[in-house]
């Protein structure tokens, strides 16, 4: 299952995402929001942090206006390595090094057609599980243990 969740300047967006993952016949956890009405950005994106975190749900996708608030936002709970992408490189090397399982984009600053490649890139790349990749990604999960009391 992949979590969803964006604030009121990435609605469209949401939408153009779920279609797609629909047609990829994904289970979709939409954690809002619906509509264009003012929210506040750090309440989805948490939302969809827990989710993933949880095990409830694989990966995660966050949409604001340009990805930077939802990514922050997602990073504050433990066991979630959320990377902001802007092209589709970013989006693999994240997978197969950083084994990231959110991914934020923004809508104010990339194209849907970049944007819908970018999650298809996301979704489709594997984690390397390379010896230092994995060290890596351990010695993060390291740090979470030592600061996030």
């Amino acid at each position: 299952m992949i979590a969803i969740g964006c604030d009121h300047a990435a609605t469209e967006y949401k939408k153009e995402i779920k279609a797609l993952l629909e047609k990829r016949n994904e289970e979709i956890l939409d954690c809002g929001t619906q509509d264009g009405e003012s929210c506040d950005y750090p309440v989805c994106a948490e939302k969809v942090a827990l989710a993933v975190a949880g095990g409830k749900c694989e990966k995660g996708i966050l949409i604001c206006g340009t990805g930077i608030g939802m990514s922050i936002a997602a990073n504050k709970v433990r066991g979630i390595r959320c990377a902001l992408c802007a092209d589709v490189f970013s989006a693999q090397a994240t997978r197969l090094h950083n084994d990231a399982n959110v991914l934020a984009v923004g809508q104010r600053s990339m194209g849907i057609g970049s944007v819908l490649k970018i999650v298809e890139t996301f979704l489709d790349t594997p984690f390397s599980g390379e010896e230092r990749h994995a060290r890596r990604v351990g010695l993060i999960s390291e740090m979470e243990k030592k600061y996030f009391k």
